[in-house]
């Protein structure tokens, strides 16, 4: 495989990445601005990069996007969408408005009324009650409310890549996040200074973020290989290497994210700072389609 991105794909990137600096919560008062909220859905429905799949899409720039906005915080849907798109570009024409159900519960939902429920082959259509908040501050979470409505089914393969694609999609919100909580330590780390000098002076410092930037680029190594993976190698294999994906990318998030808390010293523990907010989003998306080493033990033999 040839990990580097197209052109298209590096504008794709460039683009999601803008749209999530410009429109994502610069703080943590900014999730509780609902004008910030409604102009940044009215943009990110406007891209139709929910709808990637059913245009077309591979799974890589589908990860692309995932990855930025978690880098940026992004605070509407977008994998529940882009999930349930992907099943649904099976059965019926876009756009769809609909999240993804995993466990009686659509996990990013915010202003969305349907949602989707893939069986081991089944797809079906449920309707979502209010939104609720949980750990992830950046999501509302939404209750299956009334019976469920069938729309088709997958065939096996189908199937198999996409659970493939959403183990993808949550490796990218885990390396985003990874990425944006050592990006705000990297910035706190030139500017706090301490015995008069800025702390990333310091070896302890400075080596606590070389060795979590070193984490970060073996995430984005494992994330490439699964990404194209769902697309281009069979259905078994692609779910190896995105479960191989999955467990990396949850162990060097959770580190990176501490790190970065460590770095911002005693500020890293008040409700102020930012980076609680990426350590919340990377906690959540490792517990959706949770792996274990004992998965990937099996999947060898």
């Amino acid at each position: 495989m040839d990990v580097r991105l197209t052109s298209e794909q590096r504008q794709l990137r460039d683009a999601a990445s803008k749209l999530a600096d410009d429109l994502g919560p610069s703080s943590v008062s900014d999730l509780d601005d609902e004008t910030r909220i409604i102009r940044l859905e009215k943009v990110v429905e406007s891209t139709g990069w929910r709808d990637l799949r059913s245009d077309g899409a591979s799974a890589v720039e589908v990860a692309i996007v995932v990855e930025e906005f978690a880098r940026g915080l992004v605070d509407v849907p977008f994998v529940g969408p882009v999930l349930a798109d992907d099943a649904l570009r099976h059965l019926a024409e876009g756009p769809h408005r609909y999240s993804f159900v995993v466990d009686g519960e659509a996990f990013d939902a915010r202003g969305l009324e349907r949602g989707v429920v893939l069986g081991e082959n089944s797809v079906s259509a449920v309707d979502l009650g209010p939104g609720i908040e949980g750990v992830d501050l950046t999501k509302l979470s939404a209750p299956v409310v009334g019976a469920a409505e069938s729309l088709g089914e997958l065939s096996t393969e189908q199937a198999q890549r996409g659970h493939a694609l959403a183990l993808v999609a949550t490796c990218a919100e885990l390396l985003g996040a990874a990425r944006g909580a050592h990006a705000t330590a990297v910035e706190y780390a030139k500017i706090r200074e301490q015995y008069g000098n800025a702390i990333g002076s310091y070896q302890a410092v400075a080596h606590l973020l070389a060795e979590g930037l070193a984490l970060i680029e073996g995430s984005i190594s494992v994330l490439r290989h699964a990404a194209w993976a769902v697309d281009e190698l069979e259905p078994a294999e692609a779910i190896h290497a995105a479960t191989v994906a999955k467990l990396y990318c949850a162990r060097t998030a959770r580190t990176v994210c501490e790190a970065a808390i460590q770095v911002h010293g005693g500020i890293g523990n008040t409700w102020e700072c930012l980076v609680h907010v990426f350590l919340r989003r990377a906690l959540t998306a490792t517990e959706l389609f949770p792996v274990t080493l004992e998965e990937i033990h099996s999947g060898l033999s």
